[in-house]
């Protein structure tokens, strides 16, 4: 039987996903940056590694495998939504956790997976599935790489201000997820602890 304590953290780790899958889903059409080599998303990226950091690898591949079969159903985007997406989020969540925590592991999981191996992946699958003729192996590198270089900048800098705020490791608490960096007791919090 599940115990009351162990439902709530289940239950909001649902909801952040549901909003994180909705969130993806919504700003993919409106946040995309054109380029030669493909559209990029990098507010993909985004999403990714904050899913990452807040409730660990297996959500963030469950939310990126969600947002990319519903990018691909509704809005007609080729399985690069997916190629594009899972290796990276994987990883972020992979190198956080390794790393004890560091928010820039996170991002550099996000680059390694989407922007090399993500890009590599997405030939087989665009040639052989999409029937696409005209591409190489590194087709889709040059775009995947600056789209989770601007999306992973954004995050790095939108969870260390959470971070120094205090706030990220509250939500990390409030989730039920591992939570690797502690807050800090305010100096009135400590002084107060130490008179009484």
């Amino acid at each position: 039987m599940t115990s009351r304590a162990n439902f709530k953290p289940a239950l909001l780790k649902m909801v952040m996903l549901a909003m994180l899958v909705a969130v993806g889903v919504v700003i993919s059409p409106f946040l995309r940056v054109e380029s030669p080599f493909g559209n990029m998303c990098p507010m993909a990226h985004l999403i990714n590694i904050v899913c990452s950091v807040l409730l660990g690898p297996w959500y963030s591949l469950l939310c990126a495998t969600l947002i990319g079969i519903l990018r691909m159903t509704l809005m007609g985007i080729p399985p690069v939504a997916l190629t594009g997406a899972v290796f990276g989020a994987f990883l972020s969540g992979v190198f956080y956790r390794i790393s004890g925590g560091k928010i820039l592991f996170a991002v550099l999981g996000e680059i390694i997976g989407t922007g090399i191996l993500g890009a590599i992946a997405s030939y087989p699958v665009m040639t052989l599935w999409w029937g696409k003729t005209d591409i190489t192996w590194l087709f889709y590198v040059p775009s995947f790489l600056v789209g989770t270089l601007i999306g992973g900048t954004i995050a790095f800098f939108f969870l260390r201000a959470l971070s120094r705020g205090g706030l990220l490791a509250k939500f990390q608490l409030t989730l039920g997820a591992k939570v690797y960096d502690q807050p800090k007791p305010r100096a009135n919090e400590s002084g107060a602890a130490g008179q009484s």
